[in-house]
């Protein structure tokens, strides 16, 4: 009986000590907005006309609300097991054409985004995948 009563105590214990041990939680790296390079800032200077501008940094994350002459472009990236990384910038335009550039974070440096393998939906060309399959009159 007692040797019963000590082995349910150590499988009880076993059990509350494995309980509590933190093996981690997978994360990803989250990115948010519009993705800006040191490429695209360096292609940028005033006097462009909205339509190169919006060639080379795509249309703007936001646009002022009573004026469309500003395009504010923000990216946002929260690191699974790091930092975070946040790049503005407030492009002013006046009759069409590109007047100020207002930059805030390190536009000098780029940010790697890691595609790895992991759950989720798979980033193209990333590797191998099964054949999509088909339906209808050419399935047969």
């Amino acid at each position: 009986m007692q040797n019963l009563i000590r082995t349910t105590v150590l499988l009880l214990a076993a059990s509350l000590i494995t309980g509590c041990s933190y093996f981690g939680v997978y994360k990803r790296d989250i990115p948010q907005g519009n993705l800006i390079t040191q490429d695209m800032v360096s292609q940028l200077h005033p006097g462009m006309s909205r339509e190169q501008v919006a060639y080379i940094m795509g249309t703007p994350l936001m646009e002022a609300p009573f004026s469309s002459d500003q395009w504010d472009y923000v990216f946002y990236l929260d690191e699974a097991y790091g930092d975070t990384v946040e790049k503005r910038m407030t492009l002013t335009f006046q009759n069409d054409q590109l007047t100020d550039i207002a930059k805030s974070g390190d536009m000098d440096s780029d940010v790697e985004l890691n595609q790895d393998s992991g759950p989720g939906p798979a980033v193209e060309g990333a590797g191998e995948s099964a054949p999509t399959p088909r339906i209808g009159p050419s399935a047969i």
